[in-house]
């Protein structure tokens, strides 16, 4: 498997994040697990821009769309402690 174009920490930048690896992992832990059923640009958790961009990059299939879907799926795991 590859890697994907982009970074996880620079998808955070886009969506105007911290983007450090401490606050990537807060994040994540703090907004999962997102059920099954939502779409990720859906949660209820994000602003009208960022679910622009999000919803944007899966339907042009745009670079960012790999780590994307990368945040989707790390999103429905369970929370760590």
């Amino acid at each position: 498997m590859h890697s994907p174009a982009h970074p996880f920490h620079q998808l955070f930048e886009q969506l105007g994040l911290p983007s450090d690896d401490a606050a990537i992992r807060a994040f994540l832990k703090a907004n999962s697990p997102l059920a099954e059923h939502l779409e990720l640009a859906a949660a209820p958790f994000w602003t009208p821009a960022q679910a622009s961009l999000l919803r944007e990059a899966i339907s042009e299939d745009a670079d960012w769309a790999e780590v994307v879907d990368a945040l989707s799926l790390a999103l429905r795991e369970p929370a760590a402690g």
